[in-house]
């Protein structure tokens, strides 16, 4: 596999404080990586020293197969939590100016900027002020200006911030467009939904240090706590006693001869075991495994038990089997 970015072993320090301790990071080339943590976690200062903005203490850091140097910072464009834009200037007059600082000449920015801004609804907005701007359609002139010159590796710092549900669906949709068109991507946000929908992989930071990396769906399977959903029609005998007090078996809800039940099986005992004892049951519609989702994960991990209502059948997502 190859990798856009690496990091080996980078130590962090600041008075009285390690915010990275022996960190270690590999970001595949054309993927979405998630970059996760609670707050204080390190997050932040490892974007920085890939920005180089500051650098670490300990370590060595690697971009595109070549030691980290200054001017990669021309392949990277960094989309920061705490936006900041001229408010005086106008729209289109601040997007050139700084597309140019990107090595973009005035006449390619110009037509470029055009483009995303009819795709971004800002076209009609070009020669008004920033600070005319709502803080959403501020975001989505920051999101362009940061892609416009087309960088090998983006880092997207709560790129969703702010956005109604109709926008973050166009961001994350652009987000998935540039994967595809050979960009990288380095995710970092609290939104696990967001997570779960594009990112290939992940690392999560707790304490300066990893705590859980790899990918997505590797590790919701690896977090698997034997619970499955099962709907069954002509149902022969009750499913509660046909199985044993080994499963914990619930009836979910019943509507003519529909039946549907939430069934955890005993740690290890193959899933293959509990369809064959339910197929004698009646006649199997459906069977799902339920796994945690990587809220429920980030949670777990971070404090050492599943939320409370982590057993309610709401906070999982099904995977068809």
């Amino acid at each position: 596999m190859e990798y856009i970015f690496k990091a080996e072993n980078i130590t962090k320090n600041y008075t009285g404080h390690k915010a990275l301790d022996n960190v270690s990071i590999s970001v595949p080339k054309q993927s979405v990586y998630g970059l996760l943590g609670p707050n204080g976690a390190g997050k932040t200062t490892l974007i920085r020293i890939i920005n180089q903005i500051i650098g670490p203490d300990e370590g060595k850091l690697f971009f595109d197969g070549e030691k980290l140097k200054p001017e990669h910072v021309h392949f990277i464009g960094y989309l920061p939590e705490e936006r900041g834009l001229y408010k005086k200037m106008k729209i289109g007059e601040q997007a050139l100016y700084l597309a140019q600082l990107k090595n973009v000449n005035k006449h390619d920015a110009k037509k470029k900027l055009k483009v995303w801004f009819e795709k971004f609804d800002l076209l009609p907005w070009w020669d008004k002020k920033v600070e005319e701007l709502s803080k959403g359609m501020a975001q989505k002139m920051q999101f362009i200006i940061t892609i416009l010159h087309q960088p090998k590796l983006l880092i997207f710092d709560e790129p969703f911030s702010g956005f109604d549900p109709i926008n973050v669906n166009l961001l994350k949709e652009e987000i998935l467009n540039l994967r595809n068109n050979g960009a990288t991507i380095i995710f970092s946000t609290h939104n696990m939904s967001s997570v779960e929908e594009i990112c290939d992989d992940i690392t999560l930071i707790n304490k300066s240090r990893i705590i859980l990396e790899g990918n997505v769906k590797e590790i919701r399977k690896s977090h698997s706590l034997g619970i499955y959903c099962v709907e069954l029609e002509d149902v022969k005998k009750p499913l509660e006693s046909m199985l044993g007090s080994q499963y914990n078996v619930s009836l979910e809800g019943k509507s003519e001869n529909l039946y549907k039940y939430r069934i955890r099986k005993p740690d290890g005992d193959p899933s293959n075991n509990l369809l064959k004892s339910i197929m004698e049951a009646g006649r199997v519609i459906s069977f799902q495994e339920v796994l945690p989702s990587m809220n429920d994960i980030f949670i777990k991990n971070v404090t050492g038990k599943y939320p409370d209502e982590v057993n309610n059948k709401n906070n999982y997502q099904n995977n068809q089997i």
